[in-house]
């Protein structure tokens, strides 16, 4: 009787074992899949990034008549899109942009603990009346600029907002559109005339003309410690006066 209970309590000590076991590994599966790798969230590009494209991206439309924009997903989900209609609103189908020039970037990042390296892939999409050519050729072109595919691995926010303000130049060359007008900006008043220089003669000797008035200030105190000095060692020291004499230089009256 006692072997069979021995025996029965090992087995339920076993099964609570292994019971443990599989609530840790299963628990530990759920928190991963629930958090997620960190490292593998590609990032949007910054505010301040967004917001210094859109107004390039506005002139240009303005200028050439061809809408541009520019999307970034991660592995398809949706990351970043703005265009020269505004942060967040993409460039295709939109209204009033009939033709329209887009970089699409899909970048996917990989877990430490993956055997596969990170990687990205660009694009360049446009309108139904842009040559598949053109669309080729321009997106072959941001790589003169040092927009690979290593560039938006490293930086994915950067590299998008930046390659789209390189569209307009890029579909230029393809003679898709004029040059983009630059902005200039005229001067509310006129400039106020920048004061006289002066001599370049004084301006060279400055230093010389102050180390030579030094010079003439020392000169001109030891002339005039040395004159004193030679003014009391002339006048030599006055004989002390006897008690009871008169004045100095009084004679006596004779009788």
């Amino acid at each position: 009787m006692a072997g069979k209970a021995t025996a029965t309590q090992n087995k339920r000590r076993q099964a609570l074992i292994w019971t443990v076991i599989i609530g840790i590994t299963v628990g530990a599966c759920v928190i991963g899949a629930i958090t997620g790798d960190s490292d593998t969230d590609v990032p949007a590009p910054a505010a301040d990034e967004r917001s210094g494209t859109v107004p390039i991206l506005q002139a240009a439309a303005d200028s050439q008549g061809i809408c541009y924009g520019w999307q970034l997903v991660d592995t398809y989900d949706p990351v970043s899109v703005g265009s020269n209609l505004g942060d967040g609103t993409a460039v295709a189908d939109a209204p009033g942009c009939a033709r329209w020039i887009e970089v699409y970037a899909n970048v996917i990042y990989t877990s430490s603990s993956s055997e596969s390296n990170d990687s990205a892939s660009i694009r360049v999409k446009g309108s139904d009346d842009i040559e598949f050519s053109d669309l080729a050729a321009i997106e072959s072109g941001l790589g003169r600029f040092g927009l690979d595919e290593d560039a938006f691995v490293d930086d994915p926010g950067w590299a998008v907002t930046r390659a789209a303000t390189m569209l307009p130049l890029l579909a230029t060359e393809r003679g898709l559109a004029d040059p983009a007008a630059t902005p200039t900006a005229e001067p509310a008043t006129p400039a106020a005339p920048l004061p006289d220089a002066g001599s370049d003669f004084w301006r060279d000797r400055w230093g010389w003309l102050l180390a030579t008035a030094g010079l003439f200030l020392l000169a001109a105190l030891f002339v005039t410690v040395g004159v004193r000095q030679r003014r009391r060692q002339l006048r030599g020291p006055v004989p002390a006066q006897r008690a009871g004499a008169g004045v100095a230089g009084r004679t006596r009256e004779k009788a």
